[in-house]
């Protein structure tokens, strides 16, 4: 087996780049926010796959799958967090994703964080959240893969 380098963070090094699925659950149809993170996160380095509008839980649990992404960024405006992300982590879970870095962002109420923080999700970002926040919170939180090449 070869050994990984290791950052001065104490990290492992990557065999490969960090793989984000951005998808936008339920009957939400904007997508602006969702679109620039998208941009800002492959102009970071990463591999990015935007699912587009109206996703269900099972489509975005089998994109991430058939992707073998890192990450799943969740973006919602409509306020059917509370209904779509519990169905979202479940679909994760069933389909062997309980490793995979889930963080969301929209029109969160702050009163709904710690709920969805229970869920599994591990970061919440609300309008405005620079995009520099969100890269590093992926950068140091998202699990290291092995590449299969």
């Amino acid at each position: 087996m070869v050994e990984q380098a290791t950052s001065t963070t104490g990290q492992r090094a990557r065999s490969r780049p960090i793989r984000v699925l951005i998808a936008k659950p339920g009957l939400d149809g904007h997508d602006r926010g969702a679109k620039v993170l998208a941009r800002a996160l492959r102009d970071a380095g990463m591999e990015v796959i935007y699912t587009g509008l109206f996703q269900t839980p099972e489509m975005i649990a089998r994109a991430a799958a058939d992707e073998d992404v890192d990450v799943v960024g969740l973006s919602i405006l409509s306020g059917a967090h509370n209904q779509l992300f519990p169905e979202i982590m479940e679909q994760l879970r069933r389909s062997g994703l309980d490793d995979v870095l889930v963080v969301a962002g929209g029109i969160i109420p702050k009163e709904d964080i710690p709920h969805l923080k229970a869920l599994g999700i591990a970061a919440i970002f609300g309008p405005g959240t620079p995009l520099e926040e969100i890269i590093a919170f992926i950068r140091e939180h998202a699990p290291t893969r092995e590449s299969e090449e």
